[in-house]
C-alpha cells in the first residue's frame, strides 16, 4: 500500500506541475504577435463565389467610403447610436481581430501587461502592406456597471489606443476611427462579467485614403 501511495502521490505532483505550466502558457498567449495581427487584418482575396457580391460593387464601396469620411477626425463621444451601429454593420464583413487589451481598473490607462499587445498592433498597422487603409478601433467593456458608465469607459479606452498608436508609430490619426460600444456587444453573452468581454476590436475597413494607381 505504501508503495502505491507513493506512486499516486508522485503522479499527482507531476500532473499539478503540468497544469501549472499550461496555465502559464495560456497567460503568455494573451499578448499576440504583430505577424498574427497583420495576418488577420490583411484583405482577403475574393473567391469566385463572392466576386459578384456587394463588396465588389463600386457603388457600395463608394457609399462606404463616403460614410467613413463623415466619421474621420470625429470625437468618439460625438458619434450617434445610429453611426455606431452603421460602423458595426460595415465592420461585420471586414478583416478584423479581437485583442484582449486590459486596462487599469475603472481607468483608460493601458495595463502594463497589455503594452506588448498594443506595441504589436502598432507594428502591424505600420506595415507597408496596410498603408492607406482605414481602421476602426472599437472599445468594449464587460456587463458590470451601468450602460452609461460603460459606454463612456469604452470610448475613452478606444481613444487611448488611438493616441498611443499615433504618438508611438507615426500613424495618421485620420486613418483611425474610434468607437465605443460599452456593454452592448458582449463576446460572451452568457457570462457578461467574463474578462473576455473587455477587449479592443480592430477592423480593416479597406477604404484607402490615397488614390489607387
Amino acid at each position: 500500500m505504501t508503495r502505491f501511495d507513493k506512486f499516486f502521490a508522485l503522479k499527482a505532483i507531476t500532473l499539478t506541475a503540468a497544469l501549472s505550466m499550461t496555465a502559464g502558457l495560456a497567460l503568455a498567449g494573451d499578448n499576440v504577435s504583430s505577424d498574427k495581427i497583420l495576418d488577420a487584418l490583411k484583405p482577403k482575396p475574393a473567391t469566385r463565389g463572392l466576386s459578384v457580391g456587394p463588396q465588389a460593387d463600386p457603388a457600395v464601396q463608394a457609399k462606404e467610403s463616403t460614410f467613413l469620411n463623415t466619421v474621420r477626425n470625429r470625437s468618439t463621444r460625438s458619434l450617434s447610436t445610429g453611426e455606431r451601429e452603421q460602423i458595426a454593420e460595415l465592420a461585420a464583413t471586414k478583416p478584423k481581430i479581437d485583442l484582449e487589451i486590459q486596462f487599469d481598473y475603472n481607468s483608460a490607462d493601458i495595463a502594463k501587461t497589455s503594452v506588448p499587445s498594443v506595441q504589436a498592433l502598432g507594428k502591424a498597422l505600420a506595415d507597408p502592406s496596410l498603408k492607406g487603409s482605414t481602421f476602426v478601433v472599437a472599445g468594449h467593456t464587460d456587463a458590470v456597471g451601468t450602460e452609461e458608465y460603460n459606454q463612456g469607459l469604452s470610448e475613452r479606452r478606444a481613444d487611448t489606443i488611438k493616441k498611443y498608436l499615433v504618438q508611438n508609430y507615426g500613424l495618421n490619426g485620420t486613418d483611425l476611427v474610434t468607437v465605443g460600444y460599452g456593454k452592448t456587444k458582449l463576446k460572451d453573452t452568457a457570462n457578461g462579467a467574463d474578462p473576455i468581454n473587455r477587449r479592443v476590436q480592430v477592423v480593416n475597413m479597406e477604404a484607402k485614403t490615397t488614390a489607387s494607381k
